[in-house]
C-alpha cells in the first residue's frame, strides 16, 4: 500500500474511529479532569481490543478449560492458548457484554473477567494501574455506563476487522489526544509514520535486492519503542519484500502505558510478547549482551540524565566492557547515550536509524564527552550517513532533526566516508496540522531521498514534477576532526624582548589563546600561516593539545545570498512611502 492511501486511511478512517472512542470520555466529566481521560480510555481499549479478538473462539476456550478442569490437569495454558487461537486467553464465564446483565455486581464481576485473562494480559492491565479506576468509576456510578459504551459498534476492535497497524494508527491518534489534554509532548510515545517508513527503506536499501532473492531473517530493536509502531513499520517494510520473512522483534520502553499497549500490540500480532519489556533503558537494560540486525529508534531529545547518572557512570568505567565507555554527554541531554546504546547492540552486519536533534552534531569542545561520542563513530568508521529532514515534521517539535545511518559493515565505496543528505526542502504540507506536524513525506519524496542516498555522489537531485530537492555531500572522515591547540605567547619586559627563566621563555597567561586546526592540515603549516606573522614568538603548549570531532552539517549546505543593493533598498522604502501617502489620501478623504 502507498503511503499516500496509508496517510489518507490515517487522516480519515482511523483517526475517526480514535474520535468515536474518544467521545465516550463524555461519560467521564464531572468524575475526570480532561487530562485524566486517558487513564480509562487507554487501558479500556485494550482491555476492549483482547476481548473482541478472543471473542470468536470464547466458547471453545470455555468447553477446554471445563474439560480440562474435570481431567484434573493443573497445567491448562498450552491447551487453551489452542483453544483461543492466540498466545492469551480468558477463562471467565462473562463475556464483555454479558458484564452489562448484572448492573448491580458489575465492578466485581469486571474485575473477576479481568483476572480470568491470562498471565501475560494480565501483566498489561497491571502496568495501566487500572484497578484504582474501577473503583472510581463505580463509586461514582459510572462504570455501567462506559463498559456499556465500549460494547458499542464504534467500539469494535477485534482483529478480524481492524489489524494490528491499523490498530497501532488509532493508539497513536488516542496517545496523540492523551498527551494534548495532559499537555505532555505526544512525540515523546510515538513517531510519524512517514518518517519511520524513509528510515525503514534507507534501512534496507543496500541489500534490498538480495533480500528478494535470498529471503530475509532479521532481528530487529528499538530502545525507546513507545507503543512499538517503529518495529510496526519495519515489519512491514520487510515483509514487503519477502512476505515469508522471518521476524523478531524486540523492544524497551519507560512509560508504563506505552509499554502496556506495545505488549497488548505484540500478544495480537501473534509475536513474542517477551520480547517487549518494561524499564529504562540506560539504568536498566533488559538486553544485555543481545545483537540485532535493525535498530531503529526515536530517543527522547534534551532530556536529563540525573536520575541514572549512578548507573550511567558506573557503566562508563568498564570501558569497551560497557554501553558508554567511549565517553558522557551533558547531564542535561541523554540522546547520545541512547546512541552508544545502539552501537552497543548492532550486529557486526547490523544497521541502525535513528533520530537525534542538531545537538549531537556540534555540542561539546574538543576532549568533551560528546565530541568524543563522534569521534568513537568516525574513527571505527561506523558511521555512514546524516539526513537532514524538514522541519514540522513532528507532534511535538519543529526543530530541525537528523536521521544517523550507522553500520558496522560499510560497503566498499563507503569506506572512510560519510554522506551527508539534505532533505530539508523535500516536503508536502499537511491539509492539516497535527499538533506540530505541519509538513509529511510523500511516497515521491521517500523516493527522492532513497536515490540520492543509492546514487552516493555530490550532488543536487531533483523530482522536477512535484518541486522535490535533495542535496548530497559525500565527506572523508577526517573532515570532521580537528586538533584544539593552546598557544602561548612569552612575558616580556619594557622593551618588548622576552624575559627568561633557566634558558626558556616564560609564557603570559592573559595573552593564551586557542587555536582550531583542521586534521588534514599540517599544524606547523598552519601556524606559519595564521599566528607566526602575528605573533613571532608564540608557541604550541604539546601537552594541551586536544583532539575534537564536529559535523558542521548546516555550515556543509550553507549558500551565500548576496545583501540587497543600497540604491534597491532605498528605491522599495520610496515605493512603499507613496503607498503610504495613497492610502491616508483615500482613507482621509482628500
Amino acid at each position: 500500500m502507498t503511503i499516500e492511501k496509508l496517510q489518507n486511511r490515517t487522516t480519515i478512517n482511523i483517526q475517526e474511529k480514535a474520535n468515536l472512542i474518544w467521545a465516550i470520555a463524555d461519560k467521564l466529566v464531572g468524575t475526570y479532569k480532561p487530562h485524566e481521560y486517558g487513564n480509562v480510555i487507554l487501558p479500556m481499549c485494550v482491555i476492549k481490543r483482547f476481548s473482541d479478538t478472543l471473542a470468536p473462539t470464547k466458547a471453545q476456550v470455555i468447553e477446554e478449560n471445563k474439560k480440562l478442569d474435570e481431567r484434573g490437569m493443573a497445567v491448562k495454558a498450552g491447551w487453551l492458548r489452542k483453544a483461543s487461537g492466540y498466545d492469551f486467553y480468558n477463562i471467565s464465564p462473562f463475556t464483555f457484554e454479558g458484564l452489562l446483565s448484572d448492573a448491580d455486581n458489575i465492578a466485581d464481576n469486571f474485575r473477576s473477567y479481568l483476572n480470568h485473562f491470562s498471565n501475560n494480559v494480565i501483566d498489561v492491565i497491571e502496568k495501566f494501574d487500572f484497578d484504582k479506576e474501577i473503583t472510581k468509576l463505580s463509586n461514582n456510578g459510572i462504570l455501567y455506563n462506559v463498559i456499556s459504551e465500549f460494547c458499542s459498534k464504534k467500539a469494535y476492535m477485534g482483529a478480524d476487522e481492524i489489524s494490528a497497524v491499523d490498530m497501532g494508527y488509532i493508539f497513536e491518534e488516542l496517545v496523540r489526544k492523551f498527551s494534548e489534554s495532559y499537555d505532555e509532548h505526544a512525540g515523546a510515545h510515538f513517531t510519524a509514520r512517514d518518517i519511520i517508513y524513509l528510515m525503514a527503506e534507507i534501512l534496507v536499501a543496500p541489500k534490498k535486492n538480495d533480500m528478494k532473492d535470498e529471503g530475509i531473517t532479521a532481528t530487529m530493536y528499538d530502545m525507546a519503542m513507545g507503543t512499538s509502531q517503529m518495529l510496526d513499520c519495519l515489519s512491514e517494510k520487510l515483509l514487503q519484500i519477502d512476505d515469508e520473512a522471518q521476524l523478531t522483534e524486540f523492544g524497551q520502553e519507560i512509560n508504563e502505558q506505552t509499554y502496556a499497549i506495545a505488549k497488548a500490540n505484540m500478544l495480537i500480532k501473534g509475536g513474542d510478547a517477551e520480547n517487549m519489556k518494561h524499564g529504562n533503558t540506560l539504568s536498566d537494560d533488559k538486553f544485555t549482551g543481545y545483537k540485532f540486525d535493525y535498530i531503529i529508534s526515536n530517543p527522547p531529545f534534551g532530556i536529563e540524565w540525573k536520575n541514572e547518572k549512578a548507573k550511567v557512570e558506573e557503566e562508563h568505567k568498564k570501558g569497551d566492557m560497557g554501553r558508554f565507555g567511549a565517553g558522557l554527554p551533558a547531564i542535561g541531554d541523554s540522546q547520545q547515550l541512547f546512541m552508544l546504546n545502539g552501537v552497543a547492540k548492532l550486529k557486526e552486519t547490523g544497521r541502525m536509524a535513528i533520530i537525534q536533534n542538531g545537538s549531537p552534531l556540534f555540542k561539546g569542545d574538543a576532549g568533551s564527552g560528546e565530541s568524543n561520542i563522534r569521534g568513537y563513530l568516525i574513527d571505527n568508521d561506523w558511521l555512514e550517513a546524516i539526513v537532514q529532514i524538514p522541519n514540522d515534521m513532528f507532534y511535538n517539535t519543529g526543530i530541525a532533526t537528523y536521521i544517523w545511518i550507522v553500520t558496522k559493515d560499510k560497503a566498499v565505496e563507503r569506506t572512510g566516508k560519510v554522506q551527508l543528505i539534505d532533505a530539508s526542502k523535500c516536503y508536502v504540507k499537511r491539509r492539516k496540522s497535527l499538533g506540530d506536524k505541519r509538513n509529511e513525506f510523500t511516497e515521491e519524496c521517500i523516493s527522492l531521498v532513497i536515490q540520492a542516498y543509492n546514487a552516493f555522489r555530490d550532488g543536487v537531485f531533483k523530482d522536477e514534477q512535484n518541486g522535490f530537492e535533495v542535496e548530497v555531500k559525500i565527506k572523508e572522515n577526517d573532515d570532521f576532526k580537528y586538533s584544539k591547540v593552546v598557544v602561548e605567547q612569552p612575558i616580556c619586559d619594557e622593551t618588548g624582548k622576552p624575559e627568561l627563566k633557566k634558558g626558556k621563555m616564560q609564557a603570559d597567561t592573559s595573552k593564551r589563546d586557542t587555536e582550531t586546526i583542521p586534521w588534514k592540515e599540517d599544524i606547523e603549516e598552519y601556524m606559519e600561516k595564521n599566528v607566526y606573522p602575528y605573533a613571532p614568538n608564540a608557541w604550541i603548549d604539546d601537552k594541551k593539545t586536544k583532539v575534537g570531532y564536529e559535523i558542521p552539517f548546516t555550515r556543509e549546505f550553507y549558500k551565500y545570498v548576496a545583501p540587497r543593493r543600497s540604491d534597491d533598498i532605498y528605491a522599495y522604502l520610496q515605493e512603499l512611502n507613496a503607498q503610504e501617502e495613497e492610502l491616508m489620501t483615500k482613507i482621509m478623504g482628500r
